[in-house]
């Protein structure tokens, strides 16, 4: 996913240069040696900081370096939907309310519904007229098995009672240029990769899958406006750390991270990576967002049906 690990690189950018080593009246002690972000399957976040990617076994390896860590704020994982997804989809080796406990979200990310202009479609109501009147013509990319890109399909699928071919790729931008060569015929892609295909008139964008419009493509309609007011899938990126880390750490961190992500020139380079801001979220806020997350996640899961999404990643 593109968009977030550029997002991932300008927040360790940014936030390198916030005084967190400053005293407070707030964890005084915190930081008293480097912290190190790991990074999964996705981006690179303080001062001082080391990054340290961790991209292997769809998460588990960056989640296991920050759930052995000592509690301390001192080892911060970089989360995304991969965490909460492979919670819902029972992939995880850990356990993600009890074995940690959330920081920070950096941003909010919308994904786009796209289609090749060959299909004679202008809206999601069409797009589902056209499925159902010619089936088996539709295939739809994914980023890959039990990825957001093809659960948005296969959701789709089941709110519409169509019956579009799902096609995974090996990530993002293999889904989007399989659609722009009309290889497949739609995509549900991060919004900042599909705007500039959308804008070139390479591909039609129909509706995003955001309660809310998105900022980079503000003339789409939700998939909630388009008639489907369950659909409601963000992407985000944020900082979860080691469960028993200090409340006091934990604010900290929380405030640092708010102080960068609310600083201009930081808000202008996240959007341009497809980032949207975020609310001012405290770690309650947080707490509540990622629950929320897993609870979408499971809502969409339970609607297309784990084993059927479980079959299809044994048969590939």
């Amino acid at each position: 996913m593109r968009g977030i690990h550029v997002a991932g690189r300008i927040v360790v950018l940014a936030l390198t240069s916030v005084s967190v080593s400053v005293a407070s009246a707030q964890a005084p002690n915190f930081p008293n040696h480097t912290i190190k972000i790991i990074v999964g399957p996705s981006p690179d976040v303080l001062q001082p900081v080391v990054v340290e990617p961790r991209p292997g076994a769809g998460g588990k390896l960056a989640a296991t370096a920050v759930q052995t860590a000592a509690p301390d704020g001192h080892t911060i994982l970089f989360a995304t939907p991969t965490y909460t997804l492979n919670t819902v989809m029972k992939l995880a080796s850990y356990d993600l309310v009890k074995e940690f406990v959330p920081v920070a979200i950096i941003g909010l990310i919308s994904y786009a519904l796209v289609t090749h202009p060959s299909v004679p479609a202008k809206s999601v109501s069409e797009l589902v007229a056209y499925a159902k009147a010619n089936p088996g013509k539709l295939n739809c990319a994914s980023a890959g098995i039990g990825t957001a890109p093809h659960i948005a399909c296969e959701y789709l699928n089941t709110l519409a009672a169509t019956n579009i071919l799902h096609v995974p790729y090996r990530d993002v931008n293999s889904g989007m240029m399989a659609t722009v060569g009309n290889v497949t015929q739609m995509f549900f892609g991060v919004a900042t990769n599909a705007k500039p295909q959308i804008e070139s008139g390479a591909l039609r964008g129909l509706a995003v899958s955001t309660a809310r419009r998105s900022q980079l493509l503000p003339d789409l309609p939700t998939m909630i406006e388009s008639g489907y007011p369950t659909f409601d899938m963000p992407g985000w990126g944020g900082l979860i750390t080691t469960a028993g880390t200090p409340a006091d750490v934990i604010e900290k961190l929380n405030q640092e991270v708010q102080r960068a992500v609310a600083r201009p020139e930081l808000r202008q380079r996240l959007f341009a990576a497809g980032m949207e801001p975020p609310p001012p979220y405290g770690p309650r806020d947080v707490q509540q967002f990622i629950a929320g997350d897993i609870a979408r996640w499971t809502q969409f899961v339970d609607a297309v049906g784990i084993e059927k999404l479980k079959g299809e990643a044994a048969r590939q």
